[in-house]
């Protein structure tokens, strides 16, 4: 029984964010809200919105000992997992196996949907100490994102070499120099600026979702199944890295709703980022909006088994 409620539970998360996603394709079909105009959107999303989110997510932490014990460590446990996704990504699509794809390929292997789909998740499953850490793990994921993420999507003949500027200026690390501060020092913002910044940041789920639908409604899905790497995506991110990340982070002695909700985020289906990303750095966003949907899809199974796998060790 407890399985299967978890299955329930994730069931449930998908079927809400595709139900939001539905509104996008909606608007894509009949031209009220376009591919075009989401193009145009992916700057809003990036640069503002996701810094909010993070801003957010440290204020509303009251700080103590053992919450920034718990917060280094969901940090160093997100680092983990997404490194351990990069090198797969590089071992299956890196080298000699470089495509014109193949930047889509290991940004979708390595970035999961933590934001959206497993903040939310934690909340039903963990509650909000599940929220706090999944939270936490958006640093690594927003670091790596805006650093490696932008380096594999940028086109060979785009690729500038990183430097302090590349580290430092981008939404990621941005919102965590914010937000950081402000929870290690206690400080209540009020709510004349609370209240905006979190406005900005309830956008995060419903604004990316309607531009993945507007996406998703322009994909050829006959064509997704001819791209082999597609499974190859899948394998690494919903099942070898999750498996991993259990396996390491319970012999380093990770417990309780700690080890759950770095498990949970490790197995987060491929990111909606994935798309964004695809459309700021003009790769295929068809592909990258059917790679998004076909993982997301099959981890309506794989999450909740990871999820009752790392409740029960």
């Amino acid at each position: 029984m407890y399985f299967l409620s978890n299955v329930f539970t994730a069931f449930n998360q998908v079927v809400i964010l595709f139900l939001v996603a539905m509104v996008g394709f909606f608007c894509q079909k009949t031209g009220i809200y376009t591919e075009k105009a989401s193009r145009l959107t992916t700057d809003l999303l990036f640069y503002i919105v996701t810094p909010a989110v993070i801003i957010r997510s440290f204020v509303s932490i009251d700080y103590n000992p053992e919450a920034l014990k718990g917060l280094l460590a969901a940090i160093a446990g997100g680092a983990f997992f997404h490194l351990v996704a990069i090198l797969l990504s590089e071992a299956f699509f890196g080298g000699k196996r470089t495509t014109e794809n193949s930047g889509i390929f290991k940004f979708g292997s390595v970035y999961g949907n933590v934001g959206y789909m497993a903040l939310p998740l934690a909340l039903a499953v963990l509650g909000d100490e599940g929220v706090f850490y999944c939270s936490v793990i958006l640093v690594p994921f927003n670091i790596l994102s805006f650093t490696h993420g932008v380096r594999v999507m940028q086109k060979k003949g785009e690729r500038t070499s990183f430097g302090i500027k590349n580290l430092i200026a981008n939404p990621g690390v941005i919102g965590v120099a914010l937000g950081l501060p402000l929870f290690l020092a206690g400080v209540e913002l009020p709510e004349v600026i609370y209240a905006p910044v979190s406005y900005l940041a309830d956008l995060n789920t419903p604004l990316a979702m309607v531009m993945f639908g507007t996406y998703l409604a322009c994909a050829d899905w006959k064509r997704l199944f001819s791209e082999k790497a597609v499974f190859s995506v899948a394998l690494i991110k919903i099942i070898i890295v999750p498996a991993v990340t259990i396996a390491v982070l319970k012999l380093a002695g990770f417990g309780g709703t700690l080890f759950t909700a770095c498990v949970l985020s490790a197995a987060a289906p491929t990111a909606n980022n994935t798309v964004m990303f695809s459309a700021k750095y003009g790769r295929d966003t068809a592909l990258a909006s059917k790679l998004t949907a076909f993982i997301s899809v099959l981890s309506i199974v794989t999450m909740p088994v990871m999820i009752a796998v790392s409740q029960s060790i």
